[in-house]
Formats: C-alpha cells, sequence, structure tokens
C-alpha cells in the first residue's frame, strides 16, 4: 500500500486521533493493551531483509491469531472505532500513536511521534516476538534483528511497569509492579528486590535482565535515576516505532509550525488527562 500523504490535514486528523486516544485509554484503562498492540505490530521486523514492523499488518487474523498476540484483537477492535472517525489515518500510524498516547497518560515520557507508515496487507511468519519463558541469549537474537541494542532491550523491558500478565494470554499472571497503571520506573527496583518483591511477578526474561552483567548495568541505573529511565525509554520507543520507516515527506514550514504547536497543546492536554485519570483511580479506590 502507499504510504500516506503527511500534509496539513494529515497532521489535523493525527491531533484528532490523539486526543481520541487520550479519552479512550482513559475511559477504557486499557493503556497496557494499547503499548502492547504498538509494540507486537513493531517488534516483527527485520533489519536484514525490511520485512515485518510498524506497518498495521497486526489486525490481519493470521497475524493477531499468533499465540504471542492473545489477546490484542481487544485493542484492534477498540482502535477501528477512532479508525472509523478518522478514516484518513493509517493503521500502522493509528497503533504507533496509540502506544505513544498510553505512556504519555500514564505518567510516563512524552515521545515523539512523526507520522506517515503505510500500511501492509502482508504478515510475516510466527515466532518473531520474543519468548518470555527464554534467557538473555533470546532477547539478543530477537533485538538485534530488528537493529536495536542492550540498552534498547532492557528500557523497553521497562515498560512492564505497565499492565500485568494473565494466565489465558501468555501462560503466566500477575502484575510486576504495584500499580500497574502508573509509568515509572518501579520495574527496575522491583527486579532489584529478587525474591523480596511481595510475589510480584517476574518473567525469565525479567531474571535475565539482573543475571547478565550487561543488562543488569542498565537495569541498576534505571532503578536509581528515573529521569534517565524516561529519556532512554523515549528514545528506545521512538526508535522501535520507526522499524524501517523512512518519513515519505520533507516538512513544509507550515506543516512544522503546526506541528510545533501541536506539541505544545499535547503537553498541556496530557497534564489535564493525567491529573482526571488518577483523580478517578483514586476515587474509584476509596
Amino acid at each position: 500500500m502507499a504510504a500516506p500523504k503527511v500534509d496539513r490535514e494529515y497532521l489535523k486528523e493525527i491531533e484528532k486521533v490523539r486526543r481520541d486516544l487520550r479519552a479512550l485509554i482513559s475511559s477504557k484503562s486499557c493503556a497496557p493493551l494499547m503499548l502492547r498492540l504498538a509494540w507486537h505490530d513493531a517488534g516483527t521486523y527485520d533489519a536484514k531483509n525490511k520485512t515485518g514492523g510498524p506497518n498495521g499488518s497486526i489486525r490481519n487474523e493470521i497475524e493477531y491469531k499468533h499465540e504471542a498476540n492473545k489477546g490484542l484483537k481487544i485493542a484492534i477492535d477498540l482502535c477501528e472505532e477512532i479508525k472509523a472517525k478518522n478514516p484518513k489515518i493509517t493503521y500502522a500510524d493509528l497503533y504507533q500513536l496509540a502506544g505513544v498516547v498510553a505512556v504519555e497518560v500514564t505518567g510516563g515520557p512524552t515521545i515523539h511521534f512523526v507520522p506517515g507508515r503505510k500500511d501492509s496487507t502482508e504478515s510475516p511468519d510466527e515466532g518473531r516476538l520474543p519468548d518470555a519463558k527464554k534467557d538473555a541469549s533470546h532477547l539478543r537474537d530477537v533485538f538485534y534483528r530488528m537493529g536495536l541494542s542492550d540498552k534498547d532491550i532492557v528500557a523497553l523491558s521497562g515498560g512492564h511497569t505497565l499492565g500485568k500478565a494473565h494466565k489465558e494470554r501468555s501462560g503466566f499472571d500477575g502484575a510486576w509492579t504495584k500499580d500497574p497503571l502508573k509509568f515509572d520506573n518501579s520495574y527496575f527496583k522491583e527486579l532489584l528486590k529478587g525474591d523480596d518483591s511481595e510475589g510480584l511477578l517476574k518473567l525469565p526474561t525479567d531474571k535475565a535482565l539482573v543475571e547478565d552483567p550487561k543488562f543488569r548495568s542498565y537495569v541498576e541505573l534505571y532503578a536509581k535515576d528515573e529521569d534517565a529511565f524516561f529519556a532512554d525509554y523515549a528514545m528506545s520507543h521512538k526508535k522501535l516505532s520507526e522499524l524501517g520507516f523512512k518519513p515519505p515527506f520533507k516538512a513544509t514550514a507550515k506543516c512544522s509550525a503546526l506541528f510545533a504547536r501541536s506539541v505544545v497543546g499535547v503537553a498541556v492536554a496530557t497534564a489535564v488527562v493525567i491529573f482526571s485519570y488518577y483523580y478517578e483511580v483514586q476515587r474509584r479506590v476509596k
């Protein structure tokens, strides 16, 4: 499929979709699921043969029925409601923007989003995504295939601060952190507690991060310095969301000005949404 024409109208639609995603994610408390959708659509990329990646192919039945994608049809259907209201946006841009917004509205870093991904109707063979039952060498095999680094592996693993595992989807059950709807560095703090982390989930791939010396150095850094984690996570997430993607345009001055104004708007709106989101969470708890 052809890449979308990223003009002023497309950028305006991106911002409408961003607003719709904030409302959806806040009302459904589905940030972890949306982040997983974005990761799994992008994480099939193979840097050698330039296949897979963030191209919206996860919407194909053959792909969302892969073992590693169990449960993601829920996120795909939720995104379909937004796609129906904003038909210009590609599925590839929609899914990646959903991941960006999921991080932002739960208190995580702002991730620079560049639109223009084209959709694909072709899905890669099953088996390209990480297997949580395996070790450090497996993680490197998967992420190096994408063209990512050890730092990317650990930083992106920190996204497990959101959400929980479901037995019917992965065979595992439980949350990684005490507050699975808050994006922070608590995942790394819990990893370093080892077996003293009050029964929180630790997968074999989680344990590999503290058992491997190179990975552990990043775990220790992120556990003590949340700002460092947020900065590295934002960069790694952006890299993941753009694997195999080359912006098909050169921004005009008019488009650049529109984008600059939208960034300011995003910052203000995100602050408002975060406040109302956590107010609602606290209200429900009381």
